[in-house]
């Protein structure tokens, strides 16, 4: 049994220097339906053709091509942060609240690899 329990969902989070403008490349390219972008905090989000599976984009003002964060959905972020924590999983700094939107810790496995995980707060 797994230490915790993630829900059906899944972010591939991506830096891009706009949104609006990925966001309609994803619609036209590739048939992704856009979901919202949410101005104040620099992010939207796509709905690919796969069950579950969402491409979040997060505006920077300098990308990071190539660097791809899987975005777990949770339940409750505080209960599996402190079992991760308690096994030993070191995480980035302390978990973001976007207060009426989503909770975020980003964690790293073994090899360094950034994953999240997020709360629904909506």
């Amino acid at each position: 049994m797994s230490l915790i329990s993630l829900n059906d969902t899944i972010t591939i989070a991506l830096s891009v220097k706009d949104r609006h403008v990925s966001a309609d490349w994803y619609q036209n390219m590739l048939g992704f339906e856009t979901m919202y972008h949410a101005d104040e905090a620099g992010w939207s989000e796509v709905k690919t053709n796969t069950k579950g599976v969402v491409i979040g984009l997060g505006e920077h003002m300098e990308t990071a091509p190539g660097n791809c964060v899987p975005v777990f959905g949770i339940d409750d972020l505080d209960a599996a942060r402190a079992k991760l924590e308690g096994a030993g999983v070191k995480f980035d700094g302390e978990t973001d609240v976007v207060e009426g939107m989503v909770k975020t810790a980003t964690f790293y496995d073994p090899d360094g690899n950034a994953l999240m995980l997020a709360e629904d707060l909506s």
